[in-house]
């Protein structure tokens, strides 16, 4: 048995216990897949990372939930860099290159204005399939009736990276009673069983965010709720350019989520129209170190 040294951090948020917790491996190398997958399952966070070298980027990032490997995930993007960037692993550039399951992703350092470390990540282009499931039966399995839905809104499969359900909700108060019953969702989910469902609303009257989530796992994960999610933020970013605002060129905007759980957390989201006529789509946010523990393997 090998000793594995974790280190936990919190994203999307620069306070310890708030925001989303990661863990994070730093030197995976001799680590195999199924190493890997035992120790994300001992960690139990939504994901652990685990650094290992690449041959074609800077560095690669391998992601995995209590139960299964995912392609892409943005928080734990953000503390590994974090840890990376802060560690003095990386020197004293400013940018990097990282491979995914997705491809080879650009990451940017940079400090906001009270000298914080910010991390803006571009994700995978965005794609959309329409929900084609029962409606009453999903609303019932997140807590909530058919009334509190946008009508004028789709419910949509959505990705930048994993795969999504994006559910449009009408009022920032329907997220407290919501109750996920995770178990009822590949039932329901029939196109995209292991998708996630991520209910969000409209913020009209709130200068700091546009968007309040919340986001629901995946029974296969192994978790329930992801507090603060980065690859649902910025898929929610190309989602109002595609169906909400169909003029608009680019968005930039500040996503709220973690309250109802005591981990509130906010992610700002960047998407862009390229010439191609796909849409570029970044996320940047912070995080803060909390502890370190050792996990045997």
């Amino acid at each position: 048995m090998n000793n594995v040294k974790v280190l936990h951090y919190d994203a999307f948020s620069p306070y310890p216990n708030k925001g989303n917790p990661a863990g994070v491996v730093l030197d995976a190398a001799h680590l195999s897949e199924s190493d890997m997958q035992s120790i994300a399952h001992k960690v139990g966070f939504n994901e652990t990372v685990f650094v290992v070298s690449s041959d074609v980027a800077d560095l690669r990032l391998k992601y995995f939930t209590p139960g299964h490997e995912i392609d892409l995930c943005g928080h734990a993007t953000m503390a590994s860099l974090f840890a990376l960037k802060t560690k003095g692993i990386l020197g004293e550039v400013s940018s990097v290159n990282i491979e995914t399951n997705v491809g080879v992703l650009p990451i940017r350092f940079s400090f906001d204005n009270n000298n914080q470390l910010m991390i803006k990540m571009k994700q995978d282009h965005p794609k959309f399939i329409e929900f084609n499931g029962d409606r009453a039966e999903l609303v019932h399995a997140i807590g909530l009736t058919l009334d509190e839905v946008e009508e004028d809104l789709p419910i949509v499969y959505g990705c930048t990276g994993a795969w999504t359900l994006l559910v449009p909700v009408k009022n920032k108060e329907s997220f407290n009673k919501m109750k996920p019953i995770n178990r009822l969702f590949p039932d329901i989910l029939t196109q995209l069983p292991k998708a996630s469902v991520h209910p969000f609303a409209i913020l009209n009257d709130n200068p700091h965010a546009l968007m309040h989530a919340r986001h629901f796992s995946s029974p296969y994960s192994g978790t329930v709720e992801d507090p603060v999610t980065g690859t649902a933020s910025g898929v929610m970013g190309a989602y109002y350019l595609n169906y909400i605002d169909t003029h608009l060129d680019s968005i930039q905007f500040n996503v709220e989520q973690g309250h109802e759980i005591g981990r509130d957390g906010k992610v700002s989201v960047d998407v862009y129209r390229n010439e191609s006529g796909e849409m570029d789509v970044f996320i940047s946010g912070t995080a803060v170190f909390v502890k370190e523990f050792d996990i045997w393997s």
